[in-house]
């Protein structure tokens, strides 16, 4: 098996409780973390690589154009081969770049939104090359997406 370079990028909490759950693959690849400056990051991510992003994402421009400025040089610093995420918004603008840049990405929708899209997961859905969902129920909001069942 060949590793590759990741970039795991989501918010904390939930966010990061179900991308931290995908651990059987991501400990087996060169990973770099992107998400927010907080108590369950640092101790989760402690003997990680971790890059901090900033917050709050929601309904905030400035942040979000900060954020744009951090992918683009981490994308360009870091040389992904994928970039995976469960959300939320600080996402977005990785996978606009990663678009841009022709970088496989990979969107895994949360667990708590069955019958509801999330913003980010919308947002995503048309410009990554995998999504992935974890209840049948969500193929309704993306038909194009992969169930894989349940992270938590």
């Amino acid at each position: 098996m060949s590793r590759h370079r990741a970039l795991l990028v989501c918010s904390t909490g939930g966010h990061l409780t179900q991308l931290y759950r995908l651990s059987d693959w991501w400990r087996r690849h060169e990973r770099v973390w992107v998400t927010f400056d907080k108590a369950d990051a640092r101790s989760l991510l402690a003997e990680e690589d971790v890059r901090w992003a900033h917050h709050p994402t929601t309904r905030n421009i400035p942040n979000m154009l900060r954020n744009f400025r951090l992918a683009l040089r981490l994308l360009r610093r870091e040389r992904p081969d994928v970039i995976v995420s469960t959300g939320a918004g600080v996402a977005f603008p990785f996978f606009v770049l990663a678009k841009l840049f022709r970088i496989p990405t990979v969107y895994l929708e949360v667990y708590d939104r069955i019958d509801t899209g999330t913003l980010t997961g919308r947002l995503c859905y048309p410009i990554t090359g995998l999504f992935l969902l974890q209840w049948p129920e969500q193929q309704r909001q993306y038909p194009r997406g992969v169930v894989v069942g349940e992270l938590l």
